[in-house]
């Protein structure tokens, strides 16, 4: 990937030099730097509300009602994880994290997730079938409410932010379910 970058940074230098466009390039650049530091700031205050939230849901005890909730589902898609297991509470969190399109504050519960899958993994150098199911879900990223990415397109003076919702949650629904069918499939043709 650095190659890439270094090698769009290198022809967009000898453009300029031939176009004699260095002054564009230049606030090109500075442009460029102040939106990625914008958007930087604004997935950072996303991803600490996320997870504050988190925290005060899981210090108040209704974590574990979320949890049971959603348990039904989470342990039928992931059989052989026991329903009373700490899994089910950091998959169904990570989960509705991604559902609402919180991608980034979902990272830190899918390796909580994965550690504790891998408590119940027998085989510690393999990664067990409940784990890449779980890669695939959270991968996959079923989006009901794209929050950070209609933030996104509000903070840039978009006409219809809300627009991408219907075709996101299309697409993610889609790319999962298709997702989740070659994980089956593969899993019935290595047994």
């Amino acid at each position: 990937m650095n190659i890439i970058w270094l090698v769009l940074i290198t022809v967009s230098i000898v453009a300029a030099a031939c176009t004699g466009r260095f002054e564009a390039l230049t606030q090109a650049l500075f442009e460029g730097a102040q939106a990625a530091v914008e958007i930087a700031l604004f997935l950072l205050g996303i991803v600490s509300l996320w997870l504050g939230i988190t925290k005060i849901i899981e210090d108040s005890g209704l974590i574990h009602g979320i949890s049971r909730f959603f348990r039904p589902l989470i342990t039928r898609l992931f059989k052989t994880v026991p329903a009373e297991h700490p899994a089910i509470t950091s998959i169904t969190l990570n989960l509705l994290a991604n559902f609402f399109g919180l991608g980034n504050a979902a990272t830190p519960l899918g390796i909580k997730a994965m550690q504790d899958l891998q408590t119940l993994n027998n085989r510690k150098d393999s990664m067990s079938f409940e784990m890449m199911l779980f890669i695939v879900l959270n991968t996959a990223s079923i989006q009901f409410l794209p929050f950070s990415v209609v933030g996104i397109l509000a903070d840039f003076g978009s006409t219809n932010p809300s627009g991408i919702v219907l075709p996101t949650l299309c697409a993610t629904v889609i790319s999962a379910g298709i997702a989740l069918a070659i994980l089956y499939l593969f899993r019935r043709t290595m047994k």
